[in-house]
């Protein structure tokens, strides 16, 4: 399937091989996300191999990526049994995209709740421990995001506007937080890419952004928590209407 000679030269040999490896993950993640292959089903490293045209080492790798996902483990003599979805681990952008393959209005879902949950205690959180780096770079990217929203330059948005989450969380100063920030961005671009934007940001959500941060620089938790709520909020909301159109 995606077999062939590699190219010459070491650095090309090597890029090859890694977009090999790459190809193969996101096809068989995407099929066990999708059900394919149900929780005690087995990957034998020869079919994947064989399925694909690779090499064994190749093959290998790529069941292992799945297997740093919780997806699958090894079993001796058997090959690599592929986990219950409950032990999955669900924060792995890759396993993010295949499930929002699988079932984006499910997972939009999911990860809605995930981010009410976390986004709008972060922004009180940083409305408490934020410094000044992080105020003006969080009222820099909102003033951007303006900008951008009013050009029309869409993608520009997007860069600000994952930038801006992603800073929100870190000037939480909850590590734990922080670390969420590649399932946000994921979800973000994934919703743009998958053309469930509007053709225009809708002012409402710019004046959200604005909104927290100018509360992160004034210090009022309170009312940082609730436009982070409110954005959130938003942001389904308006996913889920241009999905409900589109079917």
């Amino acid at each position: 399937m995606f077999g062939g000679d590699a190219p010459a030269g070491p650095a090309r040999r090597g890029a090859f091989m890694a977009g090999l490896h790459d190809e193969v993950v996101d096809v068989l993640g995407r099929e066990i996300a999708a059900g394919a292959y149900p929780a005690g089903g087995v990957l034998r490293i020869e079919e994947v191999e064989q399925r694909f045209g690779i090499s064994r080492s190749v093959a290998r790798e790529a069941v292992r990526t799945l297997g740093s996902i919780r997806m699958v483990f090894g079993r001796k003599r058997v090959g690599f049994v592929v986990r219950p979805r409950a032990e999955w681990n669900s924060f792995d952008p890759k396993l993010i995209r295949w499930e929002l393959a699988a079932d984006r209005t499910r997972q939009l879902t999911s990860l809605a709740e995930l981010r009410t949950a976390i986004e709008p205690v972060a922004a009180a959180a940083a409305a408490r421990r934020a410094g000044d780096d992080d105020v003006a770079r969080l009222v820099a990217l909102s003033e951007r995001m303006v900008v951008t929203a009013r050009s029309g330059d869409l993608d520009a948005f997007m860069d600000a506007d994952v930038d801006f989450h992603h800073a929100v969380l870190a000037a939480s100063g909850n590590a734990m937080f922080g670390q969420l920030h590649e399932s946000v961005e994921e979800v973000l671009r994934w919703r743009a890419g998958s053309g469930l934007m509007p053709e225009h940001p809708r002012p409402v959500a710019v004046r959200l952004h604005c909104e927290v941060a100018e509360c992160i620089r004034g210090g009022d938790r309170a009312r940082a928590e609730e436009a982070m709520r409110e954005l959130v909020a938003e942001a389904l909301e308006g996913t889920l209407s241009v999905l409900g159109a589109d079917q």
